[in-house]
C-alpha cells in the first residue's frame, strides 16, 4: 500500500513538471515598456586609448561599443524618429547585401580602380548603405593615435577610414585624420603582395602608380576610394602594428557620423583575419538595446578580441562556406519553433545555400530584423498569430504587418521563438521579437519576408547574446545574457 501512495505520488510529481516544463515552453513573459517620449541618447565619454603597446602575447582586449542612434546628429530626433531611421537604413542596407550575394563572382566588392570622373556618384540618401552598420566602436588610428568612432561591420571586410587631403568627404564627428601627423603610416607599393589581394590586380600594371589604390563600392552607389596603406590601430593600450586599410580621400554616400569602417567579416583582408596569429581569428560581440547608454543597470555593448572572446558553454553551429563570396558569416538553420513547437512550414531546404552560391542564412551586425525567404516568413508569421490571439492587434506599422495593441499594460504573455541550429537551438527572449514602435504601446513582430532567396539574421534577435566568431574553428557559438 505505501508502495503504491508513493509510486502514485511520484507520478504526481512527474506530471506537475511535465506540465509546467511543457507550459514554459509555450510562453514567456514580455515586460511592455514602450518607446521613449523623449530622447535620452548620447555618445558615451570618450574612452582613454593610449600608445602603450601591449605585449604579443595578450590573450584578449575589449572595447565598448555605440549605437549608431547615439550620434549627436541626431540629438534633435525623436525616440520614434530615430526608429524609422533605423527601419529606412535596414531596409537599404538588405538591398545591398541580396545584391552583392547575388552578383559576387568569387570575392569580395573591393577593387583597385582608376579614379575616373563621375565614378560611383549615388545620391545622399537617408539612411545608411551596406558597408555601414548599426554599431561604431572607439579606437585610435596612427602614432600618435587619433581618436575616431568606426563602424563595426561583419558585412564587409576591408578596414578604411577617411583622409585628407579630402577630394570629397561625408561630414563625421571626429576630425579627419591625416596620414602625413603619423609616424606609422605607410602606403602600399603598387605590385606588391598586399596589393595583390585586392581584386582588379591588372589595373596597377596599366596604370604604373607607385601606390596601390583600393575602391569599395556598395549596393547604392556610395564608395570609398583612396591610397591603400598600412596603419597602427590602438585599443585601450593595445597596439597592433602594419593592419592594412584604406585610407579615402574621396568617400561618397551617407554613412553617419563614423571616420570609416572596421570590416569584420570572413573574407582575408578583415581585421579578424589580418590578426589572426595574435587573435587566433576569434571575436564575439555582445549589442544591448539600442536605448542603453552604459549605466549600472544597463551594461553598455561591447566587442572582445581573442581567445577569451568564445565562451565554452556557448550553442555552437557550424560556419557554412559560400564558394563564390568569402565575406559573409553564413550558418545552417534548420527550422524555427514557436510555442514549444517545431513550424510546419519552416524547414532547412528553404535556408539551403546550394553549390553555386545562392540562398542560405546570415548572420550580421549591421542589419536590425531579421528576414526570411517570403513562405518561411508567412509560416512563422501564422505561427506567432495564432499563439497570440489574445492580444489585441493593431495596425501594420512600415515594414511590420503583424502588430498588437499593448497599451495599459505592464507584462503579457507571449509565444516563445526558438532557432534550431545545426548544433543546437537558440530560444530568443520575448523583448527580441515583440518590440515597440511608438510611445502609445504598439508592438510588432520583428522579422519581415524577403523575395529573395538569401536570409538575414539581424541584430534585434541578436541582443543580450555574446555571439562568438571562431574563424579558426570555423563556427558561431551564441551564449544567452552575457553583455
Amino acid at each position: 500500500m505505501e508502495r503504491k501512495v508513493l509510486n502514485t505520488l511520484a507520478f504526481s510529481v512527474f506530471a506537475v513538471l511535465f506540465f509546467t516544463s511543457s507550459a514554459s515552453s509555450q510562453y514567456q513573459t514580455l515586460v511592455v515598456n514602450t518607446l521613449p517620449s523623449s530622447a535620452t541618447l548620447s555618445w558615451p565619454e570618450s574612452e582613454s586609448l593610449t600608445d602603450e603597446s601591449l605585449s604579443e602575447s595578450t590573450a584578449s582586449l575589449s572595447v565598448h561599443l555605440s549605437h549608431v542612434d547615439a550620434l549627436s546628429s541626431f540629438s534633435d530626433a525623436s525616440p520614434a524618429d530615430l526608429f524609422n531611421l533605423r527601419l529606412q537604413r535596414d531596409s537599404l542596407r538588405v538591398k545591398s547585401i541580396t545584391s552583392l550575394a547575388a552578383v559576387s563572382t568569387g570575392r569580395n566588392a573591393t577593387k583597385r580602380t582608376p579614379r575616373t570622373a563621375g565614378g560611383f556618384s549615388g545620391a545622399v540618401i537617408s539612411g545608411l548603405s551596406q558597408g555601414s552598420g548599426e554599431y561604431f566602436m572607439r579606437l585610435g588610428v596612427g602614432t600618435p593615435a587619433t581618436n575616431v568612432y568606426m563602424v563595426l561591420d561583419t558585412g564587409s571586410d576591408v578596414v578604411w577610414l577617411q583622409c585628407s587631403p579630402c577630394k570629397a568627404c561625408y561630414n563625421q564627428t571626429d576630425a579627419i585624420f591625416d596620414p602625413k601627423k603619423s609616424k606609422t603610416f605607410a602606403t602600399v607599393p603598387c605590385g606588391s603582395r598586399l596589393c595583390r589581394r585586392l581584386d582588379d590586380s591588372s589595373e596597377c600594371v596599366t596604370r604604373r602608380s607607385k601606390t596601390c589604390l583600393y575602391q569599395v563600392s556598395y549596393g547604392d552607389g556610395s564608395f570609398t576610394e583612396g591610397d591603400f596603406s598600412t596603419e597602427t590601430l590602438t585599443f585601450h593600450g593595445a597596439r597592433v602594428d602594419h593592419v592594412p586599410l584604406g585610407c579615402g580621400h574621396d568617400n561618397e554616400g551617407l554613412f553617419v557620423g563614423a571616420a570609416g569602417l572596421l570590416g569584420l567579416g570572413r573574407g582575408g583582408l578583415s581585421f579578424p583575419s589580418q590578426t589572426k596569429n595574435r587573435y587566433n581569428g576569434k571575436f564575439s560581440y555582445c549589442l544591448v538595446d539600442r536605448t542603453s547608454s552604459g549605466s549600472s543597470s544597463k551594461p553598455p555593448s561591447t566587442i572582445v578580441f581573442g581567445n577569451a572572446a568564445v565562451p565554452k558553454t556557448s550553442v555552437f553551429t557550424p560556419l557554412l562556406t559560400n564558394p563564390k563570396l568569402d565575406t559573409f558569416y553564413y550558418l545552417q538553420l534548420l527550422g524555427i519553433s514557436v510555442g514549444g513547437s517545431r513550424v510546419p512550414g519552416v524547414s532547412e531546404s528553404q535556408f539551403k545555400l546550394d553549390a553555386t552560391g545562392n540562398g542560405g542564412v546570415i548572420i550580421d551586425s549591421g542589419t536590425s530584423v531579421t528576414r526570411l525567404t517570403q513562405a518561411a516568413y508567412v509560416a512563422l508569421r501564422d505561427a506567432f498569430r495564432l499563439g497570440a490571439t489574445k492580444l489585441k492587434r493593431a495596425p501594420s506599422y512600415s515594414l511590420f504587418d503583424t502588430c498588437f495593441d499593448l497599451s495599459g499594460m505592464t507584462t503579457v504573455k507571449v509565444p516563445t521563438v526558438v532557432f534550431h541550429f545545426g548544433g543546437g537551438e537558440v530560444s530568443l527572449p520575448a523583448s527580441n521579437y515583440l518590440i515597440p514602435v511608438n510611445t502609445e504601446g504598439r508592438f510588432c513582430f520583428a522579422f519581415a519576408g524577403t523575395m529573395g532567396s538569401l536570409s538575414i539574421i539581424g541584430n534585434i534577435q541578436q541582443q543580450g547574446f555574446r555571439v562568438a566568431y571562431d574563424l579558426v574553428g570555423s563556427r558561431v557559438g551564441f551564449l544567452s545574457r552575457a553583455c
